[in-house]
């Protein structure tokens, strides 16, 4: 009897997002340009290892704006900041450097346009996501949280004819989808955000899953458990139909016993994961006879950010 032919299928775009080079681009030139310490507000990317790499070249990762000495340089991370945080920075006479990812950025400028309307904003988010307590804080009188079609039952609005629904960028667009239905059953005349809230590599990402978990036993998404667009990868995967799905920071962390019987096993990676790692996953399956690797591209990503206003070089 014939050695099963193995394979991988590995899912394309991959590698770091727009936003997220832009982010790291900002972190790297600040170092260099002010030199060590420089502050960080929060993970700038949710990536253990892309984290540890900044901070062995002198980022400080801090929790509030309280913890950088006075006239320090801070950055703020991908997922954007609430007004607070600024006046927070100003008051405290910090060089502040936003790296707010610009489609962040296109999330809380719609928040405040639509607070000024004076509509109720209902926030399609997890509870506790830097990203949600950012948007939140540009309206907070204004705004209410939808954690998933199970919670639109609870909303309270004051007028049904002036609702609009906002999201996190980096949630699943399918259950977006059915959170906005079960959200548009109880109030017909929901607006729309004027263009999609969702991340483009988000969407690029899952619509690659979906092609690779049909054909995969076995589904391998490299990015940390705290990066939401790489924990709605698995689940995109398992929906999709693979087999099993798993979230490994790095090589080390694929278990053997995953791979038994299994024929194809796909790979991807989420927005913050830098190409060494997937590069890594690929040198493990290969030990294991997972030689042949078949690259599937559902969308070319083109996307470029200007970095931070703050960084950039004079014309």
């Amino acid at each position: 009897m014939s050695e099963t032919h193995r394979r991988v299928l590995l899912a394309k775009p991959r590698g770091y997002c727009a936003g997220v080079d832009r982010a790291v681009q900002a972190v790297e030139i600040a170092l260099t340009r002010f030199g060590a310490p420089v502050y960080v507000r929060k993970q700038i990317v949710h990536n253990t290892h892309v984290v540890n790499e900044l901070e062995k070249r002198g980022a400080v990762f801090v929790e509030d704006t309280e913890e950088v000495p006075e006239g320090g340089v801070i950055l703020f991370s991908a997922h954007g900041i609430a007004p607070e945080v600024r006046k927070a920075a100003e008051e405290r006479g910090l060089r502040a450097i936003d790296a707010t990812c610009p489609l962040v950025t296109k999330v809380h400028n719609e928040a405040r346009r639509f607070a000024a309307g004076d509509y109720d904003i209902l926030l399609i988010g997890h509870e506790g996501h830097e990203e949600v307590i950012g948007t939140t804080g540009e309206a907070p009188d204004r705004v209410t949280l939808v954690d998933g079609p199970e919670s639109a039952a609870g909303v309270e609005v004051r007028d049904p004819a002036k609702v609009v629904w906002l999201s996190q960028t980096t949630l699943s667009v399918d259950e977006t989808v059915q959170t906005v239905g079960a959200l548009r059953e109880r109030f017909p005349q929901l607006i729309d955000p004027p263009s999609d809230d969702i991340c483009y590599a988000t969407q690029n990402r899952q619509a690659a899953v979906k092609v690779i978990a049909r054909d995969a036993d076995v589904v391998i998404v490299v990015g940390s458990p705290n990066s939401s667009n790489s924990v709605r990868l698995v689940e995109v995967a398992k929906e999709a139909g693979a087999g099993a799905a798993y979230l490994v920071d790095d090589a080390g962390e694929v278990d053997d016993r995953w791979l038994e019987g299994a024929a194809t096993v796909g790979v991807t990676s989420g927005a913050s994961v830098p190409e060494e790692l997937v590069a890594g996953v690929l040198g493990k399956l290969a030990a294991l006879g997972f030689e042949d690797v078949e690259e599937v591209e559902a969308v070319k990503e083109r996307m470029v950010f200007q970095l931070p206003r703050e960084l950039r070089s004079p014309r």
